[in-house]
């Protein structure tokens, strides 16, 4: 665990301007609320901090489409916000706002500090700004014409349809949001951060001193630091936010992103008198865990202006991830496409941990991850339910029927090989545990507990206690063992998944009634957890099967809740049939269902990817023309309709052997012609 006396862990503020979906919490959220299990789990002073970001225009953009107060929004959303992540078990200590008289105090001051050590430049220049509603326009609230599709409705800041970085001077028939005037241009006083004189600093402190920071992390700030800094203003002009505290700043607030990371700060203070000692102190560490969208300002902004207001420690650590999607697209919260958290609560009563489970499982940490309905259901089914569960069940039943509903004696003279792999699987298992751990990787740490269940199962279906009963009276003292160590192994998985699923390890320790203080590290790998001789409560079971029907309620609602785009569907031309042929012409052609294994671009041709397709009896390889609309990334894992019986042909020097069938779109986007569910690579389409 390094040098440290204390952990100060952060997970990025959420905008309260909506609920939190399951992209917020595979993100950063769960990632976060598992590190600082572990770290409690190993008594270390850990302090775990969160809020809602309060100021900004997405607030304000929210109050005036629903014409109240952006204070009726922020009361409104931090409730959701909050008790979407309480239901969830994510252990914040303080869970705070950004709209706390602490906090404008806290985040004024640091701004004061830093201006009267002369760390601002000055600087006026033309911003936009409607003559109706006499205010200056953030970017937000000027919309007009893509550049660059010809969207109407972009934004000053970027365009929603095609995803391209805009500006204001850049849009074609600018308009406020406001009023639909059209803007002008006025000149506006504003405070600006010299980036560029911290570039020496963050370069040796990021690229020369955090080699082991994730690649993606690490990558994004060697991009940024390699282009070159820029002066960046900290303040704007609203009436919504933290005041500048100069006396000739009226109608000006502080910049979102200078005033929100301050509210770590502030929120620590609100929950200690020892604040300092967690922000100040050389021998804290501190991690701040977020999405990848927001590495810049945790990486690059944020630490300078640490640095330049002098006296707080810097992040060892900001394990970002990718993002998540859903059912294979991207998640966009205007679209309604989703999967809130208030929920899945809801849907899914008593069962945070089956999430708990599959967004850690499959955790977006090197790179943006899919989740899939089918995928939830098969990772609670043959997971939690046929191994981590089922192993857990047996055993209390086995102990129940066998061994009289007590903990049996562990007999030394009868011990075998099998009981000491036991046991060395599980002190091994322990160690990768915390390796992983330790260095953010939670994917890795959460498949070896599952493995350490799996070692369970397959020591008891070894051992065979049921068939040992036959002649309980020779062989009581072999059923006691294989039990014990069983119960045992039991309350080590406890420990182990804790951090992972709390609810269930809470479930294991009421039902072999042990206090909640054996969840501590220090005893995993013990096998005297459970005391000799103890009655235990009768079974549970810790997860059960989810059927077809609830999923596809799931899918169902996803898909009726999908808020469809204004504007008027483009119409596909038309394209006139081809020459009728007969059904005997048909049949010759073999269509086959194939499922991408690789996919690669094919060297110095825009339009083609190679890949590998499997068709059951043999694997594939097909040139085909959709790399201007797919990433190998993105086709890898796709069922395919392949014609099977096509002639090869050379493409590029590369014999393709079959063709995949694709259709085409309103807006020209190639889609896939697949099946609606999974099948059988081979399986024939008639």
């Amino acid at each position: 665990m390094g040098n440290f006396n204390r952990y100060l862990i952060t997970a990025a503020l959420p905008y309260a301007n909506g609920p939190v979906h399951i992209g917020h919490l595979a993100g950063c959220y769960i990632p976060a609320d598992i590190y600082v299990r572990y770290l409690r789990a190993k008594k270390a002073d850990v302090k775990f901090i969160g809020g809602t970001d309060e100021h900004g225009v997405p607030i304000t953009i929210k109050a005036m489409k629903e014409n109240v107060t952006p204070q009726d929004i922020v009361d409104k959303y931090h409730k959701i916000i909050y008790d979407s992540f309480t239901d969830m078990g994510i252990s914040f200590d303080i869970f705070s706002r950004t709209t706390k008289q602490i906090h404008h105090e806290t985040a004024a001051d640091f701004f004061k500090t830093m201006y009267d050590k002369g760390l601002f430049e000055e600087k006026e220049s033309e911003q936009f700004f409607d003559e109706e509603k006499n205010v200056f326009l953030a970017d937000r609230y000027i919309t007009g014409t893509c550049p660059k599709c010809s969207n109407p409705n972009a934004y000053g800041d970027q365009c929603e349809k095609c995803g391209s970085s805009l500006s204001p001077d850049e849009l074609i028939n600018p308009r406020s949001t406001l009023s639909n005037a059209v803007p002008v241009k006025r000149k506006t006083k504003h405070w600006y951060m010299p980036l560029q004189n911290y570039e020496p600093f963050l370069k040796e402190w990021i690229l020369e001193g955090h080699k082991e920071w994730k690649n993606n992390v690490y990558g994004q700030c060697k991009s940024w630091l390699d282009s070159g800094l820029q002066s960046r203003a900290m303040t704007r002009d609203s009436n919504w936010g933290i005041k500048v505290p100069l006396p000739d700043a009226e109608g000006k607030v502080l910049y979102v992103w200078f005033d929100a990371p301050i509210g770590y700060i502030s929120a620590t203070k609100e929950l200690t008198e020892n604040w300092a000692d967690y922000w100040c102190k050389e021998d804290t560490k501190l991690v701040h865990f977020i999405g990848k969208d927001n590495i810049v300002f945790h990486c690059i902004i944020f630490p300078a202006m640490l640095k330049a207001h002098g006296g707080f420690v810097l992040p060892e650590n900001v394990p970002a991830n990718e993002f998540l999607n859903i059912e294979g697209e991207k998640v966009s919260t205007s679209r309604n496409w989703a999967v809130w958290v208030h929920d899945y609560v809801k849907d899914f009563p008593d069962q945070q941990d089956v999430l708990r489970y599959v967004l850690s499982s499959t955790a977006p940490e090197t790179k943006d991850n899919d989740f899939t309905w089918k995928d939830f259901q098969q990772r609670n089914n043959s997971e939690l339910v046929d191994i981590f569960s089922n192993f857990v069940h047996r055993t209390m039943i086995l102990m129940h029927k066998l061994c009289g509903g007590k903990v049996p004696v562990y007999h030394q003279e009868r011990k075998d090989d099998r009981d000491d792999a036991l046991l060395a699987g599980l002190l091994a298992s322990k160690q990768k545990i915390e390796d992983s751990m330790e260095n953010f990787r939670f994917r890795e740490a959460l498949a070896e507990v599952i493995d350490v269940a799996r070692q369970g199962n397959k020591y008891l279906q070894d051992k065979e206690p049921w068939i040992l009963a036959r002649n309980a009276e020779e062989n009581q003292q072999l059923i006691d063992n294989c039990l014990h160590m069983c119960l045992q192994l039991t309350a080590n998985l406890a420990i182990l998944a804790n951090p992972f699923l709390p609810f269930t390890a809470k479930k294991i320790c009421h039902m072999l009634k042990v206090v909640d203080r054996m969840l501590e590290w220090e005893n995993a790998g013990s096998l005297k957890l459970v005391s000799v001789g103890y009655s235990l409560r009768p079974p549970e079971y810790l997860f059960a099967k989810i059927d077809d029907a609830k999923i596809q309620e799931q899918i169902a609602k996803l898909h009726a809740g999908l808020v469809k785009p204004a504007a008027a569907p483009v119409e596909a031309p038309v394209k006139e049939m081809k020459a009728e042929i007969q059904f005997d012409d048909f049949a010759k052609i073999d269509l086959r269902v194939g499922t991408i294994l690789e996919a690669e671009k094919v060297p110095k041709a825009d339009k083609l990817l190679k890949l590998l397709v499997d068709i059951g009896t043999e694997k594939r390889t097909v040139v085909s023309g959709i790399a201007e609309h797919f990433t190998p990334e993105e086709v890898v894992g796709k069922q395919v309709t392949l014609v099977a019986n096509l002639a090869p042909r050379k493409m590029r020097g590369i014999e393709s052997q079959g063709m995949i069938l694709m259709a085409e779109n309103a807006a020209g986007k190639l889609v896939f012609v697949n099946p609606d569910a999974a099948v059988d690579a081979g399986s024939e389409v008639r």
